[in-house]
This record gives C-alpha cells, structure tokens and sequence, in this order.
C-alpha cells in the first residue's frame, strides 16, 4: 500500500469522510446568516410599531397595532425556534466530523454514533426549513392584510 508523509490511503478516507458534513456546515450556515436578517428585520418592524404605539390615542388603531406587534413577536418566536435547531444542526455536523475522526482512532467502536450525528443535523436543517416556511407564511399574511387596508383608505379617499 503506497505510503506518503506516514499517512495510508485508510487516513485518506478518514480525512475525506470527515470533510463531508463540511457541505452540510455550509448549507446550514447560509440559513444561519439569512434566518438572523429575518429576525433582525422582524425586531426592527416591532421597534417601529411599538414607537408607533406610544402615539395613538384611539382604540381602533391601539388595537390594531397590538394585534400586528402579536403577530410579529409569533413571527419572532418562530424564527428563533428555527436559529435553535440550525445551531443544534451545526453542533451535530461538527460532532459527526470529529466522531468520524475518533471512530477511526478507537478501532471503529462507535458504532452508528458518526451516522446518528448527520441524520439529527439532517433532520434539525429539514425542522428549521418547515419552521421558516411557517414563518414566511405568517409574514406574507401580514402583508395581505397591510394592503387590504391601505387599498380600503384608498378607496374611501376617492369617493365622492
């Protein structure tokens, strides 16, 4: 078996299998950055409303605008939720390399534990996805109704 630098081709395809979940660490960073503007653009619309609030005086519109800031903080609660389970999926591709690593230096003893890691980073990124998915609907729900009424106020300032 050729040799170079004291490594065998075993080591090879340690290192090799140890790079893969590095793909899975990079699609779950791209949702990581993505789903943090998410919720930083939620928190900063909540800041705005709440500003908003401190302002009004009638019932209707202090009404309206609590029910929006609800909305939002759902909005905020999900994403959150979402940014969990990326974090826990990042953990779980990084435990899957290293136990890949150690599996090798103990003689293969691990068992399924390097398989176990990748199928919850796995199974973490797809909980994420349905969770942002929730919230993208929340979100353009709110918006829907947002435009109903600014289309409705239109209205009523165009009748004669």
């Amino acid at each position: 078996m050729p040799q170079t630098f004291g490594l065998n081709s075993e080591h090879y395809a340690v290192v090799s299998a140890m790079i893969t979940p590095a793909f899975f660490l990079t699609a779950t960073s791209s949702l990581l950055v993505s789903s943090n503007g998410r919720l930083a653009r939620v928190v900063d619309r909540m800041r705005v409303l709440i500003a908003e609030l401190q302002h009004l005086t009638g019932p209707d519109e202090r009404a309206r605008l609590e029910n929006k800031i609800s909305q939002h903080r759902l909005r905020a609660k999900i994403v959150l939720r979402a940014l969990q389970m990326l974090y826990a999926a990042m953990s779980a591709f990084v435990g899957t390399s290293l136990a890949i690593a150690v599996d090798q230096f103990v003689g293969y003893r691990l068992d399924v534990l390097p398989t176990a890691l990748a199928v919850l980073g796995v199974l973490l990124v797809l909980g994420a996805s349905i969770q942002l998915g929730r919230e993208a609907r929340l979100s353009l729900a709110t918006l829907n109704v947002d435009i109903e009424r600014e289309l409705e106020k239109d209205r009523a300032t165009r009748k004669p």
